[in-house]
């Protein structure tokens, strides 16, 4: 039950994707304008970041690791996850062709989010400082880090989101309006879950 927490409380608080470990910044910034496109964006990486994991690792762990192929898991991982962002695409894109548009370049842009190679590559790595001493990474932990990491990743992009619907109902100053107090609020989103790093 510790592990269970410790993995939780990791993923989506103190070790947060976006606001800890600054990946997947791009569709944080870029779609976070409006709720529902963040909140799709949110859902489309957790899946892939699930998917991802469930794929690589075992393949990393089974195949790579007794072939002495470790050397190729970038190149292998980033194929993986570029398939599985082509399958997701086409879902959406019949499923919900709004959320689709919505979306635009970043769907695509999910192959490359750091985000999901991320956590492929740390569920692969120690993670003895999350797990706990004498608790040895599996398939059922990887999956549920992912998970949790990609709640966390969904999460951050609602809560920016939802600042960034606030401040246009305001009348900034114009050296501030735009892109300059997203920046500003990312800011302070980021200093509100460094807070958790010192509580948990």
């Amino acid at each position: 039950m510790a592990t269970f927490i410790a993995i939780v409380l990791s993923a989506v608080l103190t070790n947060n994707f976006i606001t800890a470990k600054t990946y997947g910044i791009c569709p944080f910034l870029g779609v976070s304008k409006k709720t529902s496109s963040a909140a799709g964006m949110g859902v489309a990486v957790t899946v892939v970041m699930v998917l991802a994991t469930l794929v690589t690792y075992p393949i990393y762990t089974y195949v790579m690791v007794p072939l002495n192929f470790e050397f190729l898991e970038i190149i292998f991982f980033i194929f993986i996850i570029a398939s599985l962002v082509q399958m997701l695409e086409v879902i959406i894109r019949k499923i919900s062709p709004t959320l689709y548009n919505a979306m635009g370049v970043y769907l695509p842009l999910i192959t490359t989010n750091c985000a999901v190679l991320g956590v492929t590559e740390l569920v692969i790595g120690d993670m003895s400082a999350i797990l706990g001493e004498g608790v040895a990474m599996n398939m059922g932990w990887a999956v549920l880090y992912a998970l949790f990491a990609g709640l966390g990743f969904t999460l951050v992009m609602i809560i920016m989101s939802g600042m960034r619907e606030k401040l246009n109902c305001y009348k900034m100053p114009k050296a501030l309006s735009g892109f300059p107090i997203s920046m500003v609020t990312a800011c302070f989103i980021c200093m509100a879950f460094a807070v958790f790093g010192y509580i948990v």
